[in-house]
């Protein structure tokens, strides 16, 4: 049996091995407690930034933060620049560990009144998803980014949506999803997150929402998320559980009532003194609002 096989095997049976320990042990069950859907993760925006990638992936595997996506221009190294022989590595790092590399976290945008940006943006786009297949991940997050003033909001809505349809349909080729980030100053409110994915035509093409206080405007939470809840992908941002006014509490309810399988990614915020122990707190309160 090569390493691969064995360690996997070892890890399959120790965390085997702690749920049935969690089954007879009410002290221990809370830990194995979390919605079976929905599963915490990570990405690395403040926590992961400064961690190499063997660094990140044994952080994730200590705290039980088992998704990851790589944000650009982090620790980790991995981007367009790695060789083929380098993304096997990566693919093989990740392979040999219970954590699951979702993907790419880019700042690829569409959103430009100058087309030779919006141009540089869908073929980098491109680029990435190339490098998200190569080391065995299955997608891109991208944004739109704001509406420029000037421009008619129905002209820059078409642009951005005519942008995810056609690096959706390159992503679709290569079996790789591309996860919109909810996200700029106006493009972040939900009636222009719908109106955007009201002309996406690439199955493909996602919404990944992102826990903004723009959420929380009429007609509430509730019928916001219900407006773009048919285009959710597998992936969903959330700052420090514990941090802020946000309602978390309900939009964990409003998961489980759709019955959610996906990931959710913790995109913290806070420069905790021990990351690691913050990380477990994390998925600590996680458990709990994904049991009420």
């Amino acid at each position: 049996m090569d390493n691969h096989q064995s360690r996997r095997g070892f890890l399959q049976k120790s965390m085997a091995a702690g749920l049935g320990l969690a089954l007879w042990n009410p002290a221990l069950s809370s830990a194995f407690a979390q919605n079976s859907n929905m599963q915490l993760g990570l990405v690395t925006y403040q926590w992961g930034k400064d961690w190499e990638l063997p660094e990140l992936i044994a952080n994730c595997e200590e705290t039980g933060l088992l998704g990851v996506e790589l944000r650009t221009e982090h620790a980790h190294g991995v981007e367009t620049s790695l060789s083929a022989r380098q993304r096997r590595e990566v693919k093989k790092r990740f392979a040999d560990s219970p954590v699951t590399c979702l993907g790419y976290g880019s700042n690829f945008v569409y959103h430009y009144t100058d087309q030779a940006e919006v141009r540089q943006n869908i073929e980098g786009t491109k680029e990435y998803l190339k490098l998200c297949k190569d080391i065995g991940s299955t997608g891109i997050k991208v944004k739109p980014n704001g509406l420029p003033e000037g421009v008619p909001k129905e002209k820059t809505i078409a642009q951005i949506a005519a942008s995810f349809n056609e690096v959706g349909k390159y992503a679709s080729d290569l079996g790789q999803l591309v996860r919109v980030e909810v996200h700029g100053k106006l493009t972040q409110q939900l009636p222009n997150m719908k109106a955007i994915f009201d002309q996406v035509t690439e199955d493909s093409v996602k919404v990944c929402w992102n826990c903004n206080d723009q959420d929380l405007l009429p007609p509430g939470l509730e019928a916001n998320f219900n407006s773009v809840k048919k285009w959710f992908g597998d992936t969903v941002h959330i700052r420090e559980l514990n941090e802020g006014d946000y309602p978390y509490q309900e939009l964990m309810k409003l998961f489980t009532e759709m019955n959610y399988k996906g990931w959710i990614l913790l995109e913290a915020r806070t420069s905790p003194e021990d990351r690691i122990a913050a990380m477990k707190e994390q998925l600590r309160l996680f458990n709990v609002m994904t049991r009420a």
